[in-house]
């Protein structure tokens, strides 16, 4: 049941993101990436979409996987930009540059996540998606790192991990069975080129809309 509902919120907000883009005069307020925005995220080295799906680690923690994807319409790429834990974002509000977030994956409802394990292919620090139906720990906040004082939807961000300061990265590493293909997304410490993230298809919420409902078409 869970799963139907989620397929159905996902189609309801792609119907909502036809009719804003048939708006006029809003383009002004659609700049930025707000809270509760649902969007792909590009890494623009490797040119691939964070990814993740029911599938576990094999070594590690054995959470769910996150990975890359070079695949631009793979509904699993899709990630909810939250407030942190007992700090909820105004629903439309505009993330600010060095504001402190959540990254939930919508199919699942796991938080972006990493931690103190070992990635299973460059032995960075791995990087997972936790919790259930949104709520998980400490270890799921991020902070956007962006030049300007709002996220801005073209712009190329950084995301840095509150609890142990490494960056959501992807060095190009890819995976054989069962996901073949697919690149390893982990933590890094320090800034390069392979953590530059770009927002690409998405729903991007504004304040003076109803929220979506998850529960019908």
């Amino acid at each position: 049941m869970e799963g139907v509902l989620l397929v159905r919120g996902f189609v309801r907000s792609l119907l909502v993101l036809l009719l804003w883009s048939g708006c006029d005069g809003r383009d002004s307020e659609l700049n930025y990436v707000t809270c509760g925005s649902l969007v792909k995220l590009l890494n623009t080295r490797h040119n691939v979409r964070l990814h993740s799906h029911d599938v576990k680690y094999g070594s590690g923690s054995g959470q769910q996987s996150v990975t890359g994807v070079e695949s631009a319409d793979d509904a699993n790429s899709y990630w909810q930009i939250r407030g942190k834990p007992n700090h909820v974002c105004q629903r439309g509000a505009a993330i600010k540059c060095g504001q402190a977030v959540r990254i939930t994956h919508m199919k699942t409802g796991r938080n972006l996540h990493t931690h103190h394990f070992s990635s299973p292919l460059s032995h960075n620090q791995e990087v997972s998606a936790f919790g259930e139906n949104g709520e998980g720990d400490d270890l799921d906040v991020w902070t956007v790192q962006c030049d300007g004082e709002y996220w801005e939807r073209d712009d190329v961000v950084r995301f840095k991990h509150v609890g142990t300061d490494v960056f959501l990265s992807i060095t190009g590493e890819q995976y054989g069975h069962p996901i073949r293909g697919q690149r390893e997304v982990h933590g890094m410490n320090s800034p390069s080129q392979h953590n530059f993230w770009r927002t690409m298809e998405g729903v991007f919420i504004q304040p003076s809309l109803e929220p979506l409902r998850h529960d019908e078409l």
